[in-house]
């Protein structure tokens, strides 16, 4: 059944909307944990006891190594299932509390190596067809990002058969949603470890873009979007909260008639945002400003999920050292989009997974090699983009040279994107 054809919850409708937020899921979890250090103040954030995958016998686990699960949720509630406040309906443009579900649609598999190696971001395309590991009323096989809400839905509404009150029905619902996304996303990954998880929403996102605004961003080329409200202009450029929101959801350009953009452009720009929100973070020294701080401590508390058992004083020390610069993404390959049930997917090569995966956690030895990247001859910085970009304002990093999405994105720089 399609995620249009079913209610997920007591309050939520599905519609058949593709009105998505690129979260900017793993620097969440980084400014969480730096919270977490410098307030001691996160009792409130909202725990789920949930059972973690292990690592399958084809990817053993290094002692030592952290492995995350970032979910972005599609949802117009908070984590008790209730409306946003209605200044962050009209900031991002996502009508109201009826519209939307529980689809993750960002998902993105941050590995941690032991030792203090560069970290790395994989990030799953939401439309990638896979089995699902619990098979939620009887369906056995869709999207990766709808078993969270397919099982929800499933989940609801046998608890509320049985006589269970509608609060107790709903957590406990999230729970196995989470459970069952969890477990999905690490079989198709090739039975990897995900130790722990972060969830977040749309508001979460707002929240905190907004705590730390102005954000600077390179693009490649002029581009607006009637569906996203984006209205950007090539280069380097600094946008607020609101902005932000259409920076990461763009998929399409409606005013352009020589410029296309995908979905998978909008993933490429979700870890573009990640690395200048990180770049930002260091060079702003927003962990030392109280009103900041406060903010983000109030956002993780009302729209931030974690796993019982994530210590998040124990991350601090790797979570600065990530908002430094020592992470890379990249995005997993699809073979080619087809249909199924009627709907369009991402046809995938499963063993290609599981080999781009065991890569990743288990990589060869490292050896000295030149970049490929072209540089100045006189400073050796990375070349900003020649289409017509305006040059970084002064005292901004040097924007990195423009790379598609099948090519790791470098952090400690503004990446310039599509």
């Amino acid at each position: 059944m399609s995620d249009s054809s079913r209610p997920v919850s007591r309050r939520v409708k599905i519609r058949r909307r593709r009105i998505v937020v690129g979260i900017l899921a793993a620097l969440v979890a980084v400014v969480i944990a730096v919270v977490a250090v410098v307030a001691s103040d996160l009792n409130g954030i909202h725990r789920s006891d949930i059972a973690m995958p292990s690592a399958s016998p084809g990817v053993p686990q290094n002692t030592g190594e952290v492995n995350i699960l970032v979910m972005g949720l599609d949802s117009r509630v908070d984590q008790d299932g209730k409306p946003y406040p209605q200044e962050i309906y009209d900031a991002i443009h996502a009508e109201d509390e009826s519209v939307g579900g529980y689809n993750t649609n960002v998902l993105i598999y941050i590995h941690i190596p032991a030792g203090g190696g560069q970290a790395v971001g994989v990030s799953i395309p939401r439309d990638d067809y896979v089995d699902y590991s619990n098979s939620p009323d009887g369906v056995s096989k869709g999207k990766i990002k709808e078993d969270y809400g397919r099982t929800f839905s499933a989940t609801y509404d046998e608890l509320t058969a049985k006589g269970t009150d509608d609060a107790t029905a709903y957590q406990q619902a999230r729970d196995a949603a989470r459970q069952a996304q969890i477990q999905t996303v690490s079989s198709f990954l090739g039975g990897v470890p995900i130790d722990h998880f972060v969830e977040v929403t749309m508001a979460a996102f707002y929240r905190v873009a907004q705590a730390v605004q102005p954000i600077t961003v390179c693009l490649n080329h002029a581009t607006a979007d009637t569906y996203s409200g984006a209205n950007f202009a090539a280069g380097v450029q600094q946008i607020d909260a609101a902005q932000a929101m259409a920076f990461v959801r763009q998929r399409r350009d409606t005013q352009y008639d020589d410029f296309d953009l995908t979905d998978l452009d909008r993933t490429r720009r979700q870890q573009a945002f990640m690395v200048s929100l990180a770049v930002k973070l260091k060079d702003a020294q927003t962990f030392t400003n109280f009103g900041t701080m406060r903010s983000l401590i109030d956002t993780a508390k009302q729209y931030v999920a974690i796993d019982q058992g994530f210590d998040l004083l124990s991350l601090a020390s790797t979570a600065q050292r990530l908002a430094g610069g020592a992470i890379t993404f990249q995005t997993l390959p699809v073979e080619r989009f087809g249909m199924k049930d009627g709907e369009s997917v991402n046809i995938v090569d499963q063993d290609k997974v599981a080999q781009i995966m065991r890569d990743l956690m288990n990589p060869p030895t490292p050896t000295a090699a030149p970049s490929d990247a072209p540089t100045d001859a006189a400073t050796d910085a990375p070349v900003s983009p020649s289409d017509g970009s305006s040059p970084a304002p002064s005292g901004s990093p040097t924007p990195q040279t423009y790379t598609d999405s099948q090519q790791p994105m470098i952090s400690g720089a503004i990446p310039c994107v599509n």
